[in-house]
């Protein structure tokens, strides 16, 4: 059984973030290529809101493991990066391997870059009546550059880039996520979540316990800074997000810069609710150009998704105070490659998010189904997926002192 104030993932004695050794050991594989790669997810929860997850990579072969954690604002102990930062990590880190790999298709030099990303959703209803709804916003792109182009063909530049990133798939127009629901290890039907129109895949069960860190030093992937500045929406409140009601906005800041190897490096700010800053490292695999030093992109768009659905059973379930042992889920993501990174020339696709969910508890099953639609219906990241959205995007100097001012989206 779950114990809320157990701090698991320092328990455990493994680097919050690895790279799996024992990839062969562990019985995980990802999904068959459909577009370009194909991600396969897995997450558990290890209290309510601390979770580890496995995510591979079809076309790399890659295993990370990663960990996620919420703050006082949830009752979380701090110790890992909050769902919604992988997401933001993962987008910004795709776009700039589009902004990089289009300037050279192009011929445009780029001396120096800084990405500052803003990402904003919606929390609104009663968790209690049924009527509390996730929602995604627009997302606002500032890129520093130093370049001798012409600033028209940077600004065509970021729009062509944006537009090339796999996650373009999963923004425009609206993807209904997929799922198969099993309760007690037992699969029932969904009630409102549409299904997948399969069967589900094998409950992951101990893949995690099993899985080793590959050799090497693992600590400098994710670290922990401090609280990230307040601004004038910041919500301080402890538990504030465990209220049955809520009319609220959350906001994530990425500022992604590159190191003197290219290895991308995010620093991730909480403003609302308000909570602490995360340093990041992405890097893609040599299959597509880059050296393996990190997870990379899709990894963590996929790991972003997962975990923020994964709060979300548990918080419901906390909030209607029943019990839930055990929650684990197997995610899949199909997306294209990138258009300039991948050379295929084309605006990034993805297909719907097909999500396999095994929940352990002493409810009855319209308790399970219930679980599933309402943490559905909360989720960031699936809204995410269901709204037709866009990126904003706008071009400073890159010696610009200061960045761009908070503003609510």
């Amino acid at each position: 059984m779950i114990n809320p104030q157990a701090n698991l993932l320092i328990e455990s004695g493994k680097p919050l973030f690895f790279k799996v050794g024992n990839t062969a050991d562990i019985g995980f594989a990802p999904p068959d290529i459909r577009m370009g790669d194909a991600i396969r997810l897995c997450v558990r929860s290890l209290s309510v809101m601390q979770k580890e997850a496995l995510v591979a990579s079809a076309r790399t072969g890659a295993v990370w493991r990663l960990a996620s954690d919420e703050g006082a604002y949830l009752a979380g102990l701090d110790e890992a990066p909050c769902p919604l930062a992988f997401l933001t990590t993962g987008m910004v880190s795709s776009y700039m391997n589009e902004i990089l790999a289009l300037a050279r298709l192009r011929g445009l030099a780029i001396n120096d870059i800084r990405l500052i990303q803003d990402n904003y959703y919606t929390m609104k209803g009663s968790a209690l009546k049924g009527t509390m709804v996730g929602g995604a916003k627009n997302v606002d792109l500032t890129a520093q550059i130093s370049s001798d182009a012409p600033r028209e063909d940077l600004n065509k530049l970021l729009l062509d880039a944006t537009a090339a990133s796999p996650l373009n798939g999963l923004m425009r127009g609206s993807k209904e996520s997929l799922f198969t629901l099993s309760h007690n290890g037992r699969e029932i039907e969904t009630d409102r979540a549409l299904p997948i129109g399969r069967p589900a895949e094998p409950d992951p069960g101990d893949h995690f316990d099993e899985a080793r860190p590959a050799p090497g030093e693992w600590s400098a992937l994710m670290r922990r800074g401090g609280m990230t500045p307040k601004a004038e929406h910041s919500v301080t409140l402890a538990n504030d997000s465990l209220s049955d009601r809520q009319d609220r906005l959350l906001h994530v800041r990425a500022i992604c810069t590159l190191t003197e190897d290219g290895v991308k490096q995010i620093e991730q700010q909480l403003f609302n609710p308000h909570g602490s800053i995360f340093y990041f490292l992405c890097d893609e695999a040599p299959e597509n150009g880059g050296k393996g030093l990190a997870p990379d992109a899709a990894s963590y768009i996929s790991a972003g998704i997962g975990f923020c659905f994964m709060t979300q059973f548990g918080r419901y379930a906390k909030i209607v105070k029943k019990d839930l042992k055990n929650y684990r889920i197997v995610q899949d993501s199909h997306f294209s490659l990138g258009g300039a990174s991948g050379g295929t020339g084309e605006a990034g696709k993805a297909d719907p998010v097909e999500t396999h969910v095994y929940l352990d508890t002493s409810e009855h099953d319209d308790f399970a189904r219930q679980a599933l639609d309402m943490s559905e219906q909360t989720c960031f990241l699936h809204a995410f997926c269901k709204a037709d959205l866009k990126t904003r995007v706008s071009i400073r100097n890159y010696t610009d002192q200061e960045l761009p001012a908070v503003a609510v989206g």
